[in-house]
C-alpha cells in the first residue's frame, strides 16, 4: 500500500497545505493594512470525515482567493474561503478593514496549528517505519 493511500496521512497533508496557504493569505492582509478599500480575507478550514477523507466535498485544497465583494477565478469551489463577517466593523475612513491585532493573533494560531500537524505527520511516519522494521 502506497503511503499516499493512507487517509490519515492524506488528511494531515491537506491540513498542512491549508495552513501554508492561510499563512500566505494572512501575510497579504497584513501587507495591505494601509491599502485603501482593502478587505481582509481568510480561508475556510477543511473538514474531514471519520476516516480522514475530505468531508467538504473537494478532493484537494483549492487555491482560489476571494474578496468580500468579488470573486477572482480559481481552481476550486468558492466555499473554501471565508468571507470576513466583521468587515466594516472597524473600517477606517479610507475603507481599509484590516485589524492588525486580529491578523497577528490568526498568524500565531496558524503557526502553532501547523507545528502540531507537522509533528503528528512526522510521528505517524516514524510509527509506520517502526511497523515495517525500518526504524
Amino acid at each position: 500500500m502506497p503511503i499516499h493511500d493512507i487517509s490519515a496521512l492524506a488528511a494531515l497533508r491537506t491540513r498542512m497545505q491549508w495552513h501554508q496557504e492561510r499563512q500566505r493569505v494572512l501575510a497579504e492582509n497584513i501587507a495591505n493594512s494601509d491599502t485603501p478599500n482593502f478587505k481582509p480575507r481568510d480561508l475556510v478550514e477543511p473538514k474531514f470525515d471519520a476516516q480522514g477523507g475530505n468531508a467538504s466535498g473537494g478532493a484537494t485544497l483549492a487555491m482560489m482567493r476571494t474578496t468580500s465583494g468579488q470573486t477572482i477565478a480559481g481552481s476550486g469551489p468558492a466555499s473554501n474561503f471565508d468571507q470576513n463577517r466583521h468587515a466594516g466593523f472597524q473600517t477606517r475612513p479610507a475603507g481599509n478593514a484590516v485589524n492588525l491585532e486580529d491578523q497577528m493573533l490568526k498568524v500565531s494560531a496558524n503557526q502553532m496549528d501547523y507545528a502540531a500537524a507537522t509533528s503528528l505527520y512526522s510521528r505517524s511516519l516514524r510509527l509506520l517505519k517502526m511497523a515495517v522494521g525500518k526504524a
